[in-house]
């Protein structure tokens, strides 16, 4: 086992392309972390450097404290498992697992007993002299691991491994890969663009996203799945992650009467922010009569709300889950074009539709299509960022 640490690291491949740009980030001993970010957002690059499959522009790749920059990729102490799983067609399930150890002129005695050993973890053991072709999905990515297992590696890197599995067995994968590394504790960097994979997999999970025109870091956020979920450092890792993703809102921060409000921008609706609210987020007294934007998670939305007590809206679309059910709405929002409501012509302003939200509620409150309805707002659920800089405010 071993720590793996990426410091400054920047990659700019030949075409010009800047994936990478001052990346640092430490994977601990043990520990099992998420890559996670949309296409393009460097996270494969970063693994395949760890591999020594990608050569860097700048920085270094240290593996248990040992600088391995410019270390070729067998002299790394590395195991990788691919997406295609990259199985021998010709040779069974033994074979595959013990080609690698076979290369390294390891005794067939010790081959065999390691072998073994990683076909028991994985249930592998009857399938041993199957070839590939004759097995499953899942039973073919089980190979794949256990062919990195009979290494001992001191890390494991994983690019997206259960990509090309269908949706059961990918959650069934899901709970194995990580009940094996909890088994195994081996230090794992693992690579998806899933934010729900990485949410019930990584024991801390890195967000990234594609470099700035500026340069900046593709590195956004690093923290606890549950840290990231309640509080994301600025607006891309709030929208990123979370499915559905985080509603945000223009808002305008006032006061009346001793009382802190936030209204919406363009709208007379006003959303009252309470002591407990104000106490859990002391920046916010700071930014009273300037603009903000607010994020919402689904589940701050309530039904039913007493008359009067909620947002009056529309629905335009039910989704039912299971155990959860959604509804869709869009906040209605005052144009500032005067005197063109149908319904009014000389109204102080139409009525427009900017803001599609998106609401958790429980299946048995679930509204129809078309009906009118007030839901409420649960603001000690909020969050707030600066509208210039993305960043929140806490």
């Amino acid at each position: 086992m071993a720590t793996l640490s990426f410091k400054s690291v920047g990659k700019r491949f030949a075409d010009g392309t800047l994936a990478l740009a001052n990346v640092d980030l430490d994977v601990r001993d043990g520990e099992f972390l998420v890559l996670v970010g949309p296409s393009g957002c460097g996270k494969s690059t970063l693994l395949r450097s760890a591999a020594g499959l990608e050569d860097l522009s700048q920085g270094r790749v240290l593996i248990g404290g040992r600088d391995v920059t410019d270390a070729d990729p067998g002299d790394r102490d590395v195991a990788m498992v691919f997406q295609n799983y990259a199985l021998y067609p010709h040779m069974d399930v033994y074979e595959n697992m013990a080609f690698g150890l076979g290369q390294r002129k390891v005794p067939a005695t010790v081959i065999r007993e390691k072998v073994e050993k990683a076909a028991r973890i994985l249930d592998l053991s009857h399938l041993l002299k199957r070839k590939p072709g004759a097995l499953s999905g899942g039973q073919r990515q089980r190979v794949a691991m256990g062919r990195a297992i009979v290494r001992d590696p001191q890390c494991f890197l994983m690019d997206e491994p259960l990509s090309n599995l269908d949706a059961k067995l990918r959650v069934q994968m899901r709970a194995e890969l990580k009940l094996l590394n909890a088994q195994l504790g081996v230090t794992t960097l693992y690579v998806t663009h899933d934010q729900v994979e990485a949410m019930t997999m990584g024991d801390r999970v890195a967000v990234l996203r594609p470099v700035s025109a500026e340069g900046e870091s593709n590195l956004q956020q690093c923290a606890p799945p549950r840290e990231l979920y309640e509080n994301p450092v600025n607006l891309f890792v709030a929208g990123f992650i979370g499915s559905p993703s985080m509603n945000f809102f223009q808002m305008h921060l006032g006061e009346e009467n001793g009382a802190a409000y936030a209204a919406i921008t363009g709208s007379p609706l006003r959303l009252p922010i309470g002591a407990e609210v104000l106490a859990s987020n002391p920046k916010l007294a700071s930014w009273k009569e300037r603009d903000i934007v607010l994020g919402l998670r689904p589940e701050a939305f309530r039904l039913p709300v007493p008359s009067g007590q909620g947002l009056p809206v529309e629905v335009l679309l039910t989704e039912m889950t299971g155990a959860d059910a959604y509804l869709f709405f869009d906040l209605p929002i005052a144009s500032a074009v005067a005197g063109t409501s149908k319904s009014s012509p000389g109204s102080e302003a139409a009525i427009t539709h900017a803001n599609r939200i998106t609401a958790r509620v429980e299946p048995p409150r679930l509204p129809e299509r078309g009906d009118r309805i007030e839901i409420g707002v649960d603001m000690t659920q909020a969050r707030f960022f600066a509208p210039d800089t993305g960043l929140a405010i806490r």
